[in-house]
């Protein structure tokens, strides 16, 4: 299911005209978000992209699906999203010194 849920964000950044490298880092942050267990950094990130109720209770659920799984997603997850995110597409739009600050601060918020 995550990787359906992944996908589809994919997807409709795509279908939204989005250059996909413009929404790495905004697509990562509600991922880390989400994986961190946090309701609090959860709501923190919904609130940038003026999320509605329906979509705070959605991923409110999506997390704690994540959250289930604790051990496995502190392990296996976020190795998966720094190889999206250091990507040759984001790397080329972000540059390498921001991507690798927003990678560091990513580890350090899921205690890695």
């Amino acid at each position: 299911m995550k990787g359906t849920l992944l996908l589809l964000g994919l997807l409709v950044t795509g279908e939204l005209s989005f250059q996909t490298t413009e929404a790495c880092l905004p697509f990562f942050e509600g991922y880390a978000s989400v994986l961190s267990g946090s309701r609090v950094w959860l709501y923190q990130e919904l609130q940038a992209f003026n999320a509605t109720a329906e979509e705070k209770v959605a991923l409110e659920k999506i997390q704690d699906c994540f959250s289930e799984e604790r051990i496995r997603n502190i392990l296996l997850e976020p190795k998966i999203m720094e190889a999206m995110v250091a990507s040759p597409e984001c790397l080329s739009y972000y540059g390498l010194d921001n991507i690798r600050s927003i990678l560091d601060y990513i580890s350090k918020l899921l205690g890695e």
